[in-house]
């Protein structure tokens, strides 16, 4: 008897149209359908209007397109107060305009939230700076660029768990919080609790006050790849994706102090061209899947610039190192600087090399130990090198990272730097059933730069962080 009451009172809320706000239709929906003659109930923000002697024509968006359904009002019924920036929701008969476009003749309309206009940074069809628009994080997501940049950015995060699940990759989710500097720069953020009255009595027992909670010097992660190392020893084929965070003070275009990593790490890998196979794949299958995903939200990111991404169709070139700077040597007169061996090959000399190979994405690989970190296993022929990569990507500069790790237990452990005695465990990895692994780590943000042609990395994530600026 129970069950069958409890049934029937189920049916009845999912008869009720009003029942959950999942009933309403989003605006992508209501323009996908073209259900003519379908009285239906839409909600969102007014993006403009235009007001005639009997109409007013409101666009509206909901963020699930970047194209806006027009609701055609009655002056009789339109309220007084709706604005551009305003939220409403409308109800009324679908039908097609005379150009045959599909819009709301609306019967009823109500204000959900006013908009102050006099304080408003953003007019409506008016176009602004990239540098006005990052004033106001909180608001940013309501301009046209910025919506359809969050699109494309969810939808690539989606592309890529379906593509590495489908390739047999397990999720692991890294920790935020270590005890080790991977990649052994010192461009790290410590963590300790802010309230002292935590620590006291600790601090009194004469322990250092960065490692009175933790009992060790504690920092957020510049990277999952260790931890990823111990995950993939079990499970092979393992990736994380997450927040990552530099203390790095630069504030140029291309760097942020917490961006985002996608990493990869893959036992019984042993050879630098499986691994840079395994890039190349990942990345123009997900493009791929983005240019059918994504199509109308790329184009209208690139604007009046043709949307270009023919390189997905061809191999990437690799140059070693060495070859990498024979040809900037050769070039010299071309840069601002001359090539300095101990620092390497600048963003302006990747971005070059990457022209030079015809605007391709091109792997360098096998750089000098010198500059590498100390995980990354020495080249069989060649003890200064490193059987290492850096994917360049047209306009960008390094998106991708990546290196053999050593798994020689008795030279890992000559390499382990002397201050960090928090890898014991790191070499255990190698004592215990140790097999050869590779993996990468793709700086997300920079990715979405190659993708969306867009001129800086602070413009393709939510709410940047860098030096100085940590609004919100």
């Amino acid at each position: 008897m129970f069950k069958s009451l409890l049934l029937k009172f189920v049916k009845s809320l999912r008869n009720d149209s009003h029942y959950c706000c999942s009933q309403v239709p989003n605006v992508l929906h209501v323009l996908q359908s073209q259900n003519v003659g379908e009285k239906i109930e839409v909600k969102g923000w007014v993006k403009s209007l235009r007001k005639q002697k009997e109409n007013v024509f409101v666009d509206i968006s909901d963020g699930s397109t970047g194209k806006k359904l027009q609701v055609l009002v009655p002056q009789k019924l339109f309220p007084a107060g709706i604005t551009a920036g305003a939220s409403i929701t409308a109800e009324g008969i679908l039908s097609l305009s005379p150009r045959g476009q599909i819009e709301l003749s609306a019967e009823n309309i109500k204000i959900v939230g006013k908009c102050v206009l006099d304080s408003y940074p953003f007019a409506p069809r008016k176009q602004y700076q990239p540098e006005y628009i990052r004033q106001y994080l909180h608001l940013r997501p309501r301009t046209n660029t910025f919506s359809s940049i969050l699109r494309v950015r969810s939808s690539a995060v989606l592309a890529i768990h379906k593509y590495l699940n489908s390739e047999g990759y397990t999720n692991v989710h890294t920790p935020v919080l270590t005890s080790n500097d991977c990649e052994g720069a010192g461009e790290v953020f410590k963590a300790i609790p802010d309230d002292i009255n935590l620590l006291k009595t600790m601090v009194k027992d004469k322990v250092p006050l960065e490692e009175a909670f933790f009992d060790t010097k504690t920092f957020l992660s510049v990277s999952g790849q260790l931890h990823l190392e111990a995950a993939a020893h079990a499970l092979s084929k393992v990736y994380t994706f997450g927040p990552t965070f530099r203390a790095e003070n630069s504030r140029t275009r291309f760097h942020l102090s917490e961006f985002y990593m996608l990493e990869a790490e893959i036992a019984f890998l042993d050879n630098i061209q499986d691994l840079i196979m395994i890039i190349e794949k990942l990345i123009k299958h997900v493009t791929k899947s983005l240019l059918d995903a994504s199509d109308n939200d790329l184009k209208f990111c690139h604007g009046e610039n043709k949307l270009d991404l023919t390189w997905i169709n061809k191999n990437f070139p690799i140059l070693t190192y060495d070859e990498a700077v024979a040809i900037i040597k050769k070039r010299s007169k071309q840069f601002k600087a001359e090539f300095d061996d101990k620092v390497g090959i600048s963003k302006e000399h990747e971005i070059f090399l990457v022209n030079y190979c015809g605007g391709i994405p091109t792997f360098i690989i096998n750089w000098p130990k010198s500059i590498k970190p100390f995980y990354m296993r020495e080249c069989e022929n060649d003890s200064t090198r490193v059987a290492s990569l850096d994917l360049l990507a047209p306009g960008v500069g390094e998106i991708v990272g990546g290196s053999l790790r050593e798994n020689d237990y008795n030279k890992l452990k000559e390499k382990l730097p002397n201050s960090n005695a928090q890898l014991n465990w790191y070499l255990d990895l190698r004592k215990y059933g140790g097999v050869p692994t590779g993996g990468f780590g793709l700086g997300f943000e920079r990715y979405l730069l190659l993708l969306l042609g867009i001129n800086n990395i602070k413009d393709v994530i939510p709410f940047p962080r860098w030096p100085h600026n940590c609004s919100l």
